[in-house]
């Protein structure tokens, strides 16, 4: 039986507690009365997968059983997920290899010969060659790659197809292929609340006429958060672009949810509560820190990025998007929500290894600055853990360190655009467009692997809300330099950072912990 997430307040007895920071770990001990709120304990997967999967598919939500929808003679593309969920990557198969070769071996069956595959990448970087095999598996690789498995290409006018506005204005510009089919399916992998649903096709197949309507700085700003949809801007123009789809496609969803293991066996400890761990687990940690501190930079990142998550499938559920969403909702909120008693004047935050823009990659500071002031301080219900004018402090070293490949423009949006102003509403009225159409960037993101030229801008509006609504934000352990550049205050140690939030919230604050991962949404009232 699981254990529901609680709330713990610390007190003489509690050990030091495990805080996340890049590439690395430490145990911090919090000052008395601080709370440290963890997550529900993980899920058991499903024993039967394949089983599962089968029983989605034959028995659908609010749609027709799948081989019923499948006939000779029509067009079939399946989209799916791309590299940026899960995190970390899963042990194989992977969940979106297992679910193609069920649906393939359908489709055969039903004599449908006009099948393409699509990775739903947006804006990010293409997948390789290699990221698209391990996700789908050598044996749908070698039969589709690559005349009929490729990533979206939202630069690609000539595939694009807009459908028209939404009631606000939005357009809805999305793959050609996906829209002119008889059957488009979407193989979701929903890590968090703020994926799946009406997200999936309107993100994933579209092309930056579309996604500026929703990835600018004033909708991220109000959506208060990202994981309670009913209460965030972003959510309502998915839904609005949804039901404007709807009169055109007809999409059958496959949405999946993970439990809580995002490390494996020789990392357990991560996955516990610091005062359950054994004589092993202390043992592990201590020879796990150890080494991983002793290795080089490059060597550290390259072992991070191999330590593929053990995650266990707890729920597969298909059919029409409306009707599908809602459970899977129920399942991450079962795995990942815990209730906590009001708000706090300090958020304590650590940020890990991994981001949905750094696997296989370097998380450069535009992307520390998004996982934490954008995902994880957006891992809330109802409101922050912190109060409004609070204080965030985050840890990580934070080096001023990019990926040329991937990131190019990240380089030149932090050289040049941050060198002028950290405000993401004025940069944004500055110098997005400049970068969203500048046919170099574009290039890259269509040829090389990568990420479009807009797309630091977004990681930069992701972090909006945090920073209309912190006083302070501490970054523990980060370059100074790097740190400055993005407004930030940096701190050596925790005393510190609280010595310097006190011109914030005085010398006897309230403190809040979030501990993850393993992901923890809190629900706070």
């Amino acid at each position: 039986m699981s254990r529901p997430g609680f709330v713990l307040e610390v007190d003489e007895r509690t050990p030091p507690l495990l805080i996340h920071q890049g590439e690395g770990f430490r145990l911090e001990g919090l000052p008395l009365g601080s709370k440290v709120i963890y997550p529900p304990d993980s899920l058991p997967g499903i024993r039967d997968v394949n089983a599962a999967i089968r029983h989605a598919l034959l028995h659908p939500h609010g749609m027709e059983p799948l081989p019923e929808l499948l006939k000779p003679g029509m067009k079939l593309t399946i989209a799916f997920d791309d590299i940026s969920i899960p995190l970390p990557q899963m042990q194989t198969p992977d969940i979106r290899q297992r679910i193609l070769e069920h649906v393939l071996e359908l489709a055969a069956r039903k004599g449908v010969d006009d099948v393409e595959l699509v990775a739903a990448n947006a804006l990010h970087r293409r997948m390789t060659p290699s990221e698209l095999k391990r996700a789908v598996g050598e044996r749908v690789f070698r039969a589709f790659f690559p005349e009929h498995l490729r990533n979206h290409d939202a630069e690609d006018k000539a595939n694009l197809v807009n459908l028209g506005k939404t009631d606000h204005g939005e357009d809805v510009e999305l793959n050609k292929r996906a829209v002119e089919s008889d059957l488009l399916i979407y193989v979701n992998i929903n890590l968090t609340a703020m994926s799946g649903g009406p997200k999936s096709v309107s993100v994933g197949l579209a092309s930056y006429n579309s996604l500026r309507h929703h990835h600018n700085s004033h909708t991220l700003k109000h959506s208060r958060s990202f994981n309670d949809p009913p209460n965030s801007a972003m959510h309502h123009s998915y839904n609005r672009m949804a039901d404007l789809l709807g009169g055109h496609v007809k999409v059958f969803t496959i949405e999946t949810t993970m439990n809580n293991e995002p490390f494996p066996s020789a990392m357990s400890f991560l996955n516990k509560r610091e005062w359950e761990w054994n004589l092993k687990d202390q043992a592990s940690y201590l020879a796990v820190k150890r080494g991983n501190d002793m290795l080089p930079p490059k060597m550290r990142r390259k072992l991070w990025q191999s330590s593929y998550a053990p995650y266990g499938v707890t729920g597969i559920n298909a059919g029409a998007p409306s009707q599908v969403h809602p459970l899977t909702l129920q399942k991450v909120h079962q795995q990942q929500r815990v209730e906590v008693n009001g708000q706090s004047d300090v958020g304590i935050f650590g940020v890990p290894f991994i981001c949905p823009y750094n696997v296989n990659s370097i998380m450069n500071p535009i992307l520390v600055t998004s996982m934490g002031l954008g995902y994880q301080f957006n891992m809330y219900l109802n409101q922050p853990i912190v109060r409004k004018g609070g204080v965030g402090i985050f840890y990580h070293p934070m080096p001023n360190e990019f990926h040329p490949v991937h990131h190019p423009s990240y380089i030149d949006f932090f050289e040049e655009v941050l060198a002028e102003t950290t405000d993401p509403a004025q940069l944004e009225a500055k110098y997005e467009k400049q970068f969203a159409t500048d046919e170099w960037y574009i290039h890259l993101y269509r040829n090389s692997y990568a990420y479009h030229g807009v797309h630091p801008f977004y990681m930069w509006y992701w972090a909006a809300h945090a920073m209309d609504h912190l006083g302070d934000v501490i970054f523990v352990g980060a370059d100074r330099r790097t740190a400055g550049r993005l407004g930030f205050r940096t701190a050596s140690t925790l005393g510190d950072a609280l010595e310097m939030a006190k011109h914030t919230v005085g010398s006897s604050p309230e403190i809040s912990y979030l501990h993850m991962p393993p992901l923890t949404l809190a629900d706070v009232r």
